[in-house]
């Protein structure tokens, strides 16, 4: 690294040669680089703002071939323990489902990998389409399925309007990721299996970011301790498409195709801030969405005698 280089927003203007591991431990401690991201500037290096998001993590993992295994393991043993046959899985196209559906087939157990577009954006299809491919091409472990559950939620959309159901846009937002846990616990009691989640720490611990009985509905969460900066991190390890790690996170439950970040108001980066350090500008928006989703992660209020 120059000695010239300040690392004011006038980054490397200097023709430094900067490197990523020495961004990543800079970018965590410095005011400058959060401004940076909020405000979506390029600096002059040429790396993009989400280019420099990706190399932000909460510096807890050292190495990603020890996590990778650790999690793989977990998960086998789980399986192993209570005599599962096989682990099944939605492959939305987001980074979470990719890695996720990674670290199954390297348990060497059958995985039932499943495609399950509604009204879904054609951008988002494809790269689940490309991902599921992905992996049947490298592993034989891997089977590959693709639902298309349009029809279904259309019919279950006139169905509920015939009797004035059907005006609340969030109902049937949640209503499509409910479809989909349906399909995959039919598939897992069809082959001995269990539904793997692929919440991330934010989303199922953080602000309950998941729909109550839709992905919220699983048996296993093998990233639900990751933050999502160090899932994408892990995905990138894995060899997972860039195009998947470079997407804008999306609950893929909207028909505008709306991201996390705009759903959330706050970044997966700044939420992480929050949930660590309790700091930055996201602490209140975690707060806010933790009281209004507690019910998601805490057991059923139950009557007692």
């Amino acid at each position: 690294m120059s000695e010239k280089c300040n690392f004011s927003l006038e980054l490397c203007d200097t023709g430094c040669s900067c490197n990523n591991l020495f961004l990543t431990k800079y970018i965590t401690k410095n005011h400058w680089v959060y401004w940076a991201l909020k405000l979506k500037i390029k600096t002059k290096i040429g790396i993009t703002i989400k280019k420099l998001w990706s190399l932000v993590t909460m510096d807890r993992i050292d190495d990603y071939e020890q996590l990778k295994n650790r999690i793989v393991h977990w998960i086998k043993d789980y399986a192993e323990i209570n005599n599962i046959k096989s682990l099944v899985i939605g492959v939305s196209g987001g980074i979470d489902s990719a890695v996720v559906s990674t670290l199954c087939v390297e348990t060497g157990l059958p995985v039932y990998a499943l495609g399950m577009p509604i009204l879904q954006n054609k951008e988002q299809e494809s790269l689940s389409d490309y991902h599921i491919d992905w992996l049947a091409s490298k592993y034989d472990n891997l089977v590959p399925y693709k639902f298309d559950l349009t029809g279904l939620f259309d019919e279950f959309c006139l169905t509920m309007d015939s009797h004035g159901f059907s005006k609340n846009k969030l109902a049937l937002a949640n209503t499509r990721s409910r479809l989909r846990m349906v399909t995959l616990y039919q598939v897992a009691g069809s082959t001995s299996g269990i539904v793997v989640g692929t919440g991330n720490k934010i989303e199922d611990y953080g602000v309950g970011f998941y729909t109550k009985y839709g992905d919220g509905g699983v048996d296993i969460a093998p990233i639900a301790d990751l933050y999502k900066t160090e899932v994408w991190s892990l995905g990138k390890y894995l060899g997972i498409d860039q195009r998947i790690v470079d997407a804008d996170p999306t609950d893929g439950l909207w028909d505008d195709s709306r991201t996390d970040e705009e759903q959330l108001g706050a970044s997966y980066f700044e939420l992480e801030e929050a949930m660590e350090n309790s700091t930055g500008p996201a602490v209140e928006i975690l707060k806010n969405f933790n009281t209004m989703n507690r019910h998601k992660m805490e057991p059923i209020p139950t009557f007692k005698l």
